[in-house]
């Protein structure tokens, strides 16, 4: 199985997991064979808490009978990744750079929502 269908199949059962590389420690995403900070090979799968920040965000708009606007973000999980997504659970111009966000999975893919508290 590659790492790329691995990772989809931790999708669909409901675990959102990264890499971590058993050289240097650090968190890897997308998933990949050779570790991209120190070319290591020991990837390893772990389960995330999913938690982190909004990086970087934007609307994209489109016409109410064509699904109206949506989010696109950047979000920077507490492991040191980043990965693009979309924040859901609110208006997508509401949507603020420093907002703290978790992951959840909707569909077998990774969406983010505020996180409790905020």
């Amino acid at each position: 199985m590659t790492t790329e269908r691995d990772y989809f199949a931790r999708l669909a059962a409901g675990t959102f997991s990264l890499q971590r590389c058993g050289d240097c420690q650090r968190a890897v995403f997308f998933p990949r064979i050779i570790c991209p900070h120190c070319g290591g090979e020991h990837l390893k799968w772990t389960d995330t808490a999913g938690a982190g920040e909004v990086y970087s965000t934007t609307v994209v708009r489109r016409k109410p009978d064509a699904g109206g606007d949506y989010n696109v973000a950047l979000i920077h999980l507490d492991e040191g990744v980043q990965l693009m997504s979309c924040v859901v659970g609110m208006p997508p111009a509401e949507v603020r750079i420093g907002m703290r966000v978790k992951a959840r999975i909707e569909e077998e893919r990774v969406v983010f929502a505020l996180e409790a508290g905020q």
